[in-house]
């Protein structure tokens, strides 16, 4: 009986680690994606910047280069599962995140590095700790299910062999008594 309700907590905390590990597998691109997004930001601010310190003079740079510096970004972002938006980003220091529970802020681009970094290493150990969480799980599930196989084929052999000796009980009297 005890055996039956350690299996089923087991089992409980099998999906629970399950619903996790899948949240967080979720969770983890998501997290680079902004990362990666918000460091190009900074790069292409930084560039600006350098573009500017670093004027020489030598005329025959490529004017383009220096358009596109210039020149807002345009870029496509996810607004749902299957829904896009096309906005253009003007020169910021600043980016806002969503934090969650509805909560959005506004960071200055190396402190939102600096949380996207730290967010993205909580949510890859988390994720590494879940995972090891889930094989020592399972391998305790599997100790249990043999075990419990074991006790049920050696109850079932108990109640055999005492049936059989019953049987022999009783044939054993009834031939003396029929003698």
């Amino acid at each position: 009986m005890i055996s039956f309700r350690k299996l089923s907590k087991y089992r409980f905390m099998d999906s629970s680690l399950t619903q996790r590990r899948a949240s967080l597998e979720q969770k983890i691109p998501d997290i680079r994606k902004t990362l990666d997004m918000v460091e190009y930001l900074q790069e292409r601010r930084e560039g600006k910047s350098k573009a500017k310190d670093d004027e020489d003079d030598l005329d025959d740079l490529d004017d383009e280069e220096e358009g596109d510096a210039a020149k807002p970004l345009t870029t496509t972002f996810e607004l749902n599962d299957t829904l896009y938006a096309e906005a253009e980003l003007e020169d910021t220091d600043t980016v806002y995140l969503w934090l969650g529970a509805n909560v959005m802020l506004s960071y200055k681009i190396p402190a939102a590095i600096t949380l996207l970094k730290s967010k993205l290493d909580a949510a890859q150990t988390s994720l590494d700790n879940t995972i090891e969480d889930l094989e020592f799980l399972r391998e305790q599930l599997t100790i249990m299910e043999v075990n419990t196989a074991r006790l049920y084929n050696w109850d079932v052999k108990r109640r055999r062999e005492k049936r059989e000796r019953e049987q022999k009980a009783v044939t054993a009297t009834s031939t003396v008594v029929t003698k």
